[in-house]
């Protein structure tokens, strides 16, 4: 089995696991072309990622979808308001980092977004001892998750 990264040093159980969550609408837009692939790479860094999940909400369209499974992404849909505009994904996404965070054996919260709705996610990890990474884009890259996140990555 090939080890990559900084950890080839630790035994596979050793290494630390990360969890991975994608603000779908915030992060997955054409003036950003984040790539998922890449995103994955780069969490290598910070361990062995077991859970990677990208929210969507129902106007993503079918190529994306289709995109996020072929990286081997989980990808979540959720139920948006009447215009794609109003997405209700953050609340979906932050109980799903909520719930990593307390019952999982993870060791890192990772959270692609810009959005400053996630501080809270980022405090709560950091009280149970999760390190934290936050992986945002310009323009409109929250401020205060910058400062609160252990490892800013900057896509």
């Amino acid at each position: 089995m090939e080890r990559r990264g900084r950890y080839e040093k630790y035994e596979y159980d050793e290494v630390p696991k990360v969890a991975l969550f994608v603000d779908g609408p915030n992060m997955l837009r054409k003036e950003f072309m984040v790539d998922l692939r890449e995103l994955k790479k780069r969490m290598l860094k910070y361990g062995r990622v077991i859970i990677a999940r990208v929210f969507l909400n129902q106007f993503a369209p079918e190529k994306l979808i289709e995109a996020v499974i072929n990286e081997g992404f989980e990808c979540v849909m959720i139920m948006a308001e009447q215009d794609e505009e109003a997405s209700d994904v953050d609340v979906a996404l932050a109980v799903s980092a909520t719930e990593a965070t307390l019952t999982k054996d993870v060791d890192v919260i990772a959270l692609a977004t810009r959005d400053a709705d996630f501080l809270p996610v980022i405090l709560k990890a950091k009280e149970y001892g999760k390190k934290t990474v936050v992986l945002g884009a310009d323009p409109g890259f929250s401020i205060c998750c910058r400062n609160a996140a252990d490892y800013v990555e900057m896509l």
